[in-house]
């Protein structure tokens, strides 16, 4: 990873959270992102998110996906991209 970009997502009960965006990818016309919630070089828990922003909202909305079929597929596919990477994986 060459440069962290960083997102805030809040949760629910209203508190910030940040995410470090390792890749993002588009499948079948939906954005996902693969991130993490720790900086590079730090051991961290990976997630993947799916942009469900409609054209009328304002910012992006992601939610985590939990989908464990869709999750393996994802997870693949985010292997692949990030295969030239420094990242370890571990399921």
């Amino acid at each position: 990873m060459t440069q962290e970009e960083k997102i805030t997502l809040l949760a629910d009960n209203g508190e910030a959270v940040d995410f470090y965006v390792l890749e993002e990818t588009k499948i079948n016309g939906m954005n996902y992102l693969m991130v993490t919630d720790s900086k590079e070089d730090e051991d961290g828990e990976c997630y993947i998110l799916k942009d469900m922003s409609g054209p009328e909202d304002g910012e992006a909305v992601y939610e985590f996906v939990e989908n464990d079929d869709e999750l393996d597929y994802l997870y693949r596919i985010f292997t692949e991209l990030l295969e030239d990477a420094e990242v370890e994986f571990r399921r």
